[in-house]
């Protein structure tokens, strides 16, 4: 899998677009470029204060949507109604995501999508560009201890 863009070459187009290069965009980029996996924008948001202390959440949720909008990250929805973000060329494909944790493992063996896409498309006139398949759940680090008893409130 091959990297797209570097933090500088993403930098670099934003200005040639118009936007401004500030300190807190730089830190956002930088953090998304150097994960390796999903992250939510709390986990962006702590990531990017190391490099430029005072950015606020908010600069990190405006952040993420330009580069999203521009097509350098991509955005899913975890079940717990918040979102993850990744490089594009680290989210296209297919992943475990586990909704506990945000870690994610890559999965082969889905060729079998392709016959899928052709009979949705065959049948709902929706044309296809691109498919992002992620399945949500729990790792084994955060899946509760069967030993342990169930607490009541769950």
């Amino acid at each position: 899998m091959t990297k797209t863009k570097s933090s500088r070459q993403i930098l670099s187009d934003l200005k040639s677009a118009g936007y401004r290069l500030t300190q807190s965009r730089a830190a956002v980029v930088r953090v998304i470029d150097e994960a390796n996996g999903w992250l939510r924008p709390e986990q962006v948001h702590a990531q990017a204060k190391k490099h430029c202390p005072s950015i606020g959440l908010v600069t990190v949720y405006r952040t993420l949507a330009l580069l999203v909008e521009h097509g350098y990250i991509r955005r899913i929805h975890f079940d717990d109604k918040c979102h993850g973000y990744a490089r594009v060329e680290l989210s296209h494909g297919h992943h475990l995501v586990c909704r506990g944790c945000s870690q994610t493992v890559e999965i082969a063996g889905t060729e079998d999508l392709k016959p899928l896409m052709k009979q949705v498309q065959k049948e709902t006139g929706f044309v296809i560009e691109d498919h992002l398949l992620e399945l949500v759940g729990l790792c084994r680090e955060c899946q509760p201890n069967p030993t342990r008893p169930r607490s009541r409130h769950g």
